[in-house]
């Protein structure tokens, strides 16, 4: 099953508030919010992807919690990018000093981009629609990306005036200068 795709505009257009509303009031739901203000409704996973995706995020979050030096966040939270859209990465960090200098409501979509963001290629995704989704990011502001895609054993490594760097079946991954000592092991998240 494949993403589905509302185009509200111009008969609708979504404030912020009622955006974060319609998901509030359909939480079984995983919607985002395109920059240009098309709904983006998603399918659940496969257990496969889920249980990668788990791990993703366990190892990111546990890395954040001994570092202490931001916080990570799953796939549940969103993100409303300086572009108007509001995305929702499978993992991603924020450092604490953006966090505190903007002293965001904790109850709604965070009003940034992540300082990295993750997103994991599951068999129902479209490889150019994720692409797309992980330059949006780094246009958007975020420091460092990585797609992971299992299906092509392969990661694509997106970082701000850069080309994207492609890997070949690696073992593991550094959060380079943004997650200084991060060390993904990609053990059961890309094979």
């Amino acid at each position: 099953m494949t993403a589905l795709i509302l185009n509200l505009s111009p008969t609708i257009e979504l404030t912020d508030e009622q955006f974060f509303q319609l998901c509030q009031n359909n939480r079984d739901l995983r919607l985002e919010r395109t920059a240009e203000g098309e709904l983006i409704i998603m399918p659940p996973t496969g257990w496969e992807s889920g249980n990668r995706n788990s791990k993703l995020t366990q190892r990111l979050g546990n890395w954040a919690d001994a570092d202490g030096t931001g916080l990570a966040f799953d796939s549940s939270t969103g993100f409303k990018l300086p572009n108007g859209a509001i995305r929702s990465p499978d993992a991603s960090w924020v450092s604490r000093e953006r966090l505190e200098a903007l002293n965001p409501d904790p109850a709604k979509f965070l009003p940034l981009a992540p300082d990295f963001a993750v997103e994991l290629r599951s068999a129902s995704d479209s490889l150019k629609t994720v692409q797309q989704k992980m330059q949006e990011y780094i246009d958007n502001g975020v420091r460092l990306g990585w797609l992971i895609d299992p299906q092509n054993q392969h990661v694509e490594i997106y970082r701000p005036g850069q080309d994207v760097e492609i890997l070949q079946s690696p073992t593991s991954l550094s959060g380079e200068d943004v997650l200084p000592g991060f060390v993904l092991n990609l053990a059961q998240i890309l094979s």
